[in-house]
């Protein structure tokens, strides 16, 4: 694939507006949409790798597997460690045996599933989770776990066949998704199947680009980039997600992806410096906020104060970047002597 700054930058305003709504900031009331966007872009990404492997005819999933694994893994463990001897000394021990259920879960990618069942997304208590962010990894992680097969299964026919069928999956997740907030909203936002028609979207991008010329358009990138930010200042915690409304920033994103080529003032916007460096660490640093936040919610009686949550919000992004720089680059280059093999990065 070809290097498009854009996406990174595109990343960044994915992280940035996450951060800042779980710092507490009242003006990023629909800061979460933030997830819906990194869907999106992880289903472009993985899927347009995927195809080009099974054109070349190169694909195999164990080496997809340890790719993930060294994209997801290490940086999500360092994390975790981290939370450890926090946890011990800060927490009640009703709320240190809700945090080590959610760190084996965690590891098992069945983090959204085990706060589908504890706490509501936007409750106060939601916020004294120090893993609760993981959840939209755990879809993913889910996600993945099936796409591949289904695609190496469909690559047989010809590539209509595979789009018509996954068109076909995105639409049925979609309905269920507009069905189930109805039925139980809480439980809703968290459920898999309600979440996999976003990360579908991404993946129907790649089908549309897949060898062709990237397209542009100024009037389109903008209007996707203008929704995307629209849903981050307009919706609430009573904005029904997701739902019919998670279409505004899931085809906000789509637009940009499909229309931002380098020429349009939306992909030089996002290939600033700025942008693509927090994109570049952006998994990083939405690993480290929630942590950072919920420990601090933790350690004071009363609710932190905005000065200390922009500190904290700074400091996630310093800590990505340390990250990202020896944990994250490490294990995907295999500069890790330790880790250098396929064999040991299953082993671990």
């Amino acid at each position: 694939m070809q290097y498009r700054p854009e996406i990174d930058g595109l990343r960044a305003v994915a992280v940035l507006p996450v951060i800042l709504f779980h710092a507490g900031f009242s003006v990023f009331t629909g800061g979460y949409v933030g997830v819906d966007v990194f869907f999106v872009i992880s289903g472009y990404l993985i899927t347009s790798l995927l195809i080009a492997e099974l054109d070349q005819g190169n694909f195999t999933i164990v080496r997809f597997y340890e790719r993930r694994a060294r994209r997801i893994l290490p940086a999500l463990f360092v994390v975790m460690f981290a939370c450890l001897p926090f946890a011990f000394m800060w927490m009640l021990p009703s709320q240190l045996e809700d945090f080590s259920a959610s760190v084996v879960t965690v590891i098992l990618s069945l983090s959204n599933i085990f706060f589908l069942s504890q706490v509501d997304y936007f409750a106060p208590s939601a916020e004294l989770q120090p893993l609760l962010h993981t959840w939209s990894l755990a879809i993913e992680e889910q996600y993945y776990f099936l796409f591949p097969l289904l695609l190496l299964a469909l690559h047989r026919f010809q590539r209509r066949v595979a789009v018509i069928v996954v068109i076909f999956l995105i639409l049925l997740s979609f309905i269920f998704s507009e069905w189930a907030w109805r039925e139980d909203a809480e439980r809703s936002f968290f459920f898999t199947l309600s979440r996999f028609w976003e990360i579908g979207a991404g993946t129907i991008c790649a089908f549309m680009t897949i060898g062709r010329a990237q397209r542009s358009s100024n009037l389109l990138s903008t209007i996707g980039l203008a929704l995307i930010m629209c849903a981050v200042f307009a919706y609430n915690d009573s904005t029904p997600f997701p739902s019919f409304y998670t279409l505004v920033p899931v085809v906000g994103t789509m637009l940009v992806i499909l229309f931002a080529a380098q020429d349009t003032w939306v992909a030089r916007l996002l290939s600033l410096r700025g942008f693509v460096g927090i994109g570049l660490i952006s998994y990083s640093a939405y690993l480290w906020h929630q942590p950072l936040f919920a420990f601090a919610r933790l350690r004071s009686l009363t609710e932190p104060s905005n000065a200390l949550m922009a500190t904290l919000a700074v400091a996630s992004l310093l800590l990505a970047w340390a990250t990202w720089h020896w944990v994250e680059q490490s294990f995907r280059k295999r500069s890790n002597p330790l880790f250098v093999t396929r064999r040991s990065v299953f082993v671990a």
